[in-house]
């Protein structure tokens, strides 16, 4: 079966965006200072008394979020993740200038790396969040196993990503202009729960967000999702350019989605998601089949 997401075109996307991606990510700041007021979750006295020795960010983009992690945990090790090698050397550049600035004793650092196999050793995370960028991974078991693999018993998830209603009115209006995919396609927040479920973590809770922003035409809404590396990034898309005539037919099926202010409306729907990682010794499940993970030692021998 043909994967639906390219992996290749998402970290081409992003890395060109990396250098101007703050300039365009408003809607990624909120729901990144959202995640980070969760964080006290951790921080709560009836699940944790000391503050985490570890903490990852992956899909880090230019780290804001893994900067908030090292202000509220100073001693920590804090590390981002991407799969954007752009992003990566943004987000450095940014804790050198910030570490400095804000007198930090540690300073986080970034790494290229795919969030399906974290570099990581098994149960050495205490907290792991991720910030829009899980709907650009369909294989959500696989990655959730990993999640778990790498946390430590009791460690904290904080998750957000896209709804299948992000971006509803530019699907609708480049279906007017012909039968190729144009919007990727994201899981809805059951399929999330699913998956959260099936890796065996513990107490899931998810909550979802619309935030709808509007853009003077659609020539706008298309420049700032190139500005944010967030293009078409379904395998299955039309590898040339949107021709005039087809883009035209989209902007004439948008124009009558115009709302009140006279914009044309552009929803993004925001799943949020925590969780905790089960006892010691619970198994972790891939595709909702445990998997134990026993050291040789443990394997008893008979003897002849």
């Amino acid at each position: 079966m043909s994967p639906l997401f390219d992996p290749r075109q998402i970290r081409r996307a992003f890395s060109r965006a990396a250098a101007h991606y703050d300039d365009a990510a408003a809607l990624q700041r909120e729901v990144g200072a959202r995640l980070a007021e969760s964080l006290e979750y951790y921080d709560d006295p009836a699940h944790h008394t000391t503050p985490p020795q570890r903490a990852i960010d992956v899909g880090c983009g230019t780290g804001a979020l893994a900067l908030a992690m090292q202000g509220r945990w100073p001693k920590a090790q804090v590390l981002g993740f991407d799969l954007a090698p752009g992003m990566v050397r943004e987000a450095n550049a940014r804790f050198g200038t910030r570490a400095h600035l804000l007198d930090f004793k540690r300073r986080p650092q970034a790494l290229v790396a795919d969030a399906r196999a974290l570099p990581l050793p098994d149960a050495s995370v205490d907290v792991l969040v991720s910030n829009l960028a899980l709907q650009w991974i369909e294989e959500l078991p696989t990655v959730f196993a990993g999640f778990r693999r790498v946390l430590r018993p009791g460690g904290l998830m904080l998750l957000s990503t896209f709804g299948p209603d992000t971006l509803w009115e530019l699907r609708e209006a480049f279906a007017h202009a012909d039968d190729a995919p144009h919007v990727s396609a994201f899981a809805p927040m059951a399929q999330f729960g699913d998956a959260l479920i099936a890796a065996g973590f513990k107490d899931p809770v998810l909550d979802r967000d619309t935030f709808v922003l509007g853009h003077p035409d659609l020539a706008a809404l298309m420049r700032e999702l190139r500005a944010l590396g967030a293009t078409n990034a379904l395998d299955s898309r039309r590898r040339s350019l949107t021709g005039r005539a087809r883009f035209a037919r989209a902007s004439q099926a948008y124009e009558p989605m115009r709302d009140a202010n006279g914009l044309l409306p552009a929803t993004w729907e925001v799943v949020y998601a925590h969780a905790w990682a089960p006892p010691p010794g619970a198994p972790i499940r891939v595709g909702g089949v445990d998997e134990v993970r026993l050291p040789a030692s443990n394997i008893p021998v008979r003897r002849r």
